[in-house]
């Protein structure tokens, strides 16, 4: 990452202006553009700079699940065929209950697991029936899975910069 001492004026109010998140409206960015005082195109284009740069990593959206009613958050993991997982996660990645699946390393003989699929639901029953799904479309290739519960949401924060 670059330091903010490398921005110049105009980047440094853009990630002032949006490092708590963009403005829940229809045109953001023309909201930005009015705070700091420039054209909409021209917030865009530094913004796109700034991502190919590496100044900012991603421009993404971060829901609040809890806000959303989906008080269930279960962190799956599974034991699968590591020459499977490629496969299988692009499979559980395209569920529209899964945020997002990803590979970890296993760390035998305590934590046998190497796939992990996050699944939103309203209760705990909700979420060990779209399990009971995922384990169906994995089929054999699992070899034993556990839900993890989230105890407490953790703040997501981006590219902070004082003021």
């Amino acid at each position: 990452m670059t330091s903010d001492a490398s921005l110049d004026e105009i980047d440094r109010r853009i990630v002032l202006t949006t490092q708590s998140g963009l403005p829940l409206e229809p045109q953001p960015y023309h909201a930005i553009a009015r705070q700091v005082g420039i054209a909409a195109e021209e917030v865009m284009a530094r913004m796109r700079r700034m991502l190919e740069s590496g100044v900012i990593r991603r421009i993404g959206v971060v829901p609040n699940h809890y806000a959303l009613g989906y008080k269930a958050n279960g962190m799956t993991v599974w034991d699968v065929p590591d020459e499977r997982v490629d496969e299988l996660g692009e499979k559980v990645g395209a569920l529209d209950f899964v945020s997002h699946c990803y590979c970890r390393p296993r760390h035998l003989p305590d934590w046998p697991y190497n796939f992990f699929a996050m699944v939103h639901g309203h209760d705990r029953g909700e979420v060990e029936e779209l399990v009971r799904r995922i384990a169906g479309l994995i089929g054999d290739a699992d070899r034993g899975h556990e839900i993890l519960y989230s105890t407490r949401i953790l703040k997501k924060t981006g590219l902070r910069i004082g003021g």
